[in-house]
């Protein structure tokens, strides 16, 4: 059996064992500032749809790990949910 931090080692080999849990995005319809939990353990690129916490409209966050654990962000306006 596999244990958790064994997963996250060899996703981020060259890191310290330490991935980043929280991100701050800007929605892109209100402009608000909203703080997102993230999920290492999901993989080092991942891509989903979550809703502002304001606006409660939906975005597409794209998220990738670097060897570090360090979290990149890239959110975009889920479009289908308005068009």
């Amino acid at each position: 059996m596999i244990d958790r931090d064994d997963e996250l080692e060899a996703e981020f080999p060259l890191g310290d064992g330490t991935a980043q849990t929280t991100a701050e995005v800007r929605c892109p319809y209100c402009g608000e500032i909203n703080e997102i939990a993230l999920d290492p353990g999901s993989g080092a690129r991942q891509e989903y749809t979550e809703d502002c916490q304001v606006c409660c409209r939906p975005w597409r966050l794209s998220v990738h790990y670097d060897s570090d654990g360090a979290g990149h962000v890239s959110v975009e306006p889920e479009t289908d949910a308005y068009s």
